[in-house]
């Protein structure tokens, strides 16, 4: 059975802590052309904010997911057409890696599960909030990434592999070696994608290229660049070579 992320190309992450961009709305945020908005942050994050964003991008037709950093925010509602779940494989602390999962099935014995699904986490950015939080350690190769990748996809059957440098540009090195060591899984790539060429080179190694800080630093035109980016990198490399 195929899963729609397979389809896609990019990904909106929109905080729930932070405001939009000068006078923007949902509807902007919504008309960017992204393939699927994901509703997550790392700090500050509560249930009503979560619902806050789901109820404003409900009214509008692309699909929502939410990705939460901790059990006590997940939201239940048919708005969603998911839940994405990191598991942060270069976590130091386990908590992260099973310990959060198993505190949310046991204070809520109903999960949703046909619409819940992992996405393997390979943190890459040591001053990112996200590095801090899960005390990763982000001091890994090619050969190591690619290792984690492979992990993911073989021994924990994971259907998306995330490579995440959350705020800063990452080493095309890395994302294409993550991207040749797997061949089922889907690859997100996140961090440090501010325009059309950022995206495009990211979206020629990663399967889906996440955008996050820019929608609420930059607004929804410069969003809309980086869906074109990912997409016509994604285009290339599907089109058949002349002969």
């Amino acid at each position: 059975m195929s899963r729609p992320w397979e389809s896609w190309d990019h990904v909106l992450k929109v905080d729930p802590d932070k405001q939009l961009y000068g006078d923007e709305t949902f509807a902007d945020v919504c008309r960017t052309g992204t393939d699927a908005i994901e509703i997550g942050g790392t700090f500050d994050v509560t249930a009503e904010k979560m619902e806050r964003v789901m109820t404003a991008c409900a009214e509008h037709d692309v699909p929502l997911y939410q990705e939460p950093s901790n059990p006590a925010v997940v939201v239940e509602d048919e708005a969603l057409d998911g839940y994405l779940v990191p598991v942060v494989l270069n976590a130091q602390d386990p908590f992260w890696i099973t310990g959060a999962h198993k505190e949310w099935v046991r204070i809520d014995d109903d999960v949703d599960w046909d619409r819940t699904t992992t996405e393997a986490y390979i943190i890459m950015n040591p001053d990112a909030d996200v590095a801090e939080l899960t005390d990763a350690d982000c001091d890994q190769s090619p050969a190591d990434v690619a290792s984690f990748a492979r992990t993911a996809e073989r021994l924990l059957g994971q259907e998306i592999v995330y490579l995440e440098y959350s705020g800063t540009f990452g080493d095309p090195e890395v994302v294409a070696a993550a991207g040749e060591a797997t061949e089922a899984s889907t690859l997100f790539y996140g961090g440090g994608i501010g325009d059309y060429d950022s995206a495009y080179q990211m979206g020629q190694h990663a399967d889906v290229v996440v955008v996050g800080d820019l929608i609420h630093e930059a607004g929804a035109d410069a969003v809309r660049e980086t869906v074109e980016g990912a997409r016509d990198a994604s285009a290339e490399a599907v089109e058949p070579r002349s002969e």
